[in-house]
């Protein structure tokens, strides 16, 4: 693979109609790193990720990736740079794992370059990598949430870019496909892919993540190590709740322990 992006946010305002739902805001994601962008809903966490792929046109500021601005790129390229997984991703009846994970190339074809050997690498690397290759040729539909979730990330995987965005990926999971999920995301940082996930659970993100961005109303407010910006302090402003925030005595990071609503 080849080296992981820098991807930065500059001022970055996103709106929806007239109303601004991403203020301004100044956040530079660690390359070959998983961050995991977190707060309360609504406060603008998908909305950052669709500006941050570019599937959502700034009102103001840019989005840069390795210092260029993505906006300028030709859309070929930034789809082979940077893959998104929305929230909710559906396919059609029938489909198959690995035609799922075939359309991931679909940013690698053209004209003069029709499917080949490289595409089909690709392809296998990525079941192998999310452990769906013995359920390649099972329908999409005869799986359960967890093998789901790792089809549609297997299809990002064989996108091959250096920066995969994912929304919500373990959203109505049971805590071991959560896990399974989280672990495959970690292989995949490790890996040099700079891995970027809007993460519901606060205490999953602060065990997972490398990063953590913590949003509110629109703006970052708190970013860095989990166990260096995770507070009881940054608990009550994101979600209003009063909480205990300890240490796992495994791994150190902070595990938030919810006492009740801040009066």
């Amino acid at each position: 693979m080849t080296p992981s992006a820098v991807l930065h946010a500059d001022d970055l305002t996103l709106a929806h109609g007239r109303t601004v739902v991403v203020d301004t805001v100044q956040l530079t994601l660690p390359p070959g790193r998983l961050s995991a962008v977190v707060g309360p809903n609504g406060c603008g966490k998908s909305t950052l990720l669709a500006g941050l792929s570019r599937l959502h046109r700034p009102a103001g500021g840019a989005v840069l990736l390795d210092g260029r601005m993505l906006a300028h790129l030709p859309a070929r390229e930034a789809a082979r740079r940077i893959g998104l997984l929305p929230q909710s991703a559906a396919a059609p009846d029938g489909l198959t794992v690995a035609d799922l994970v075939r359309f991931g190339r679909q940013p690698h074809q053209g004209l003069l370059r029709q499917w080949s050997s490289q595409d089909q690498q690709a392809v296998d690397r990525a079941l192998t990598a999310t452990g769906m290759a013995p359920l390649a040729d099972r329908p999409l539909e005869t799986l359960s949430g967890g093998q789901r979730q790792r089809a549609w990330i297997a299809m990002a995987v064989a996108q091959e870019t250096q920066v995969l965005l994912l929304d919500e990926p373990t959203a109505a999971l049971d805590l071991g496909h959560q896990l399974e999920i989280f672990e495959l995301l970690r292989d995949l940082a490790d890996a040099g892919r700079t891995v970027v996930a809007v993460v519901h659970d606060l205490i999953s993100a602060c065990r997972h993540a490398d990063h953590l961005v913590a949003m509110k109303a629109g703006r970052v407010i708190m970013e860095g190590a989990p166990h260096e910006v995770v507070t009881a302090d940054l608990v009550r402003r994101l979600y209003g709740v009063e909480s205990s925030v300890l240490r796992d005595p495994a791994t150190g990071c902070p595990v938030v322990v919810p006492r009740a609503l801040a009066s």
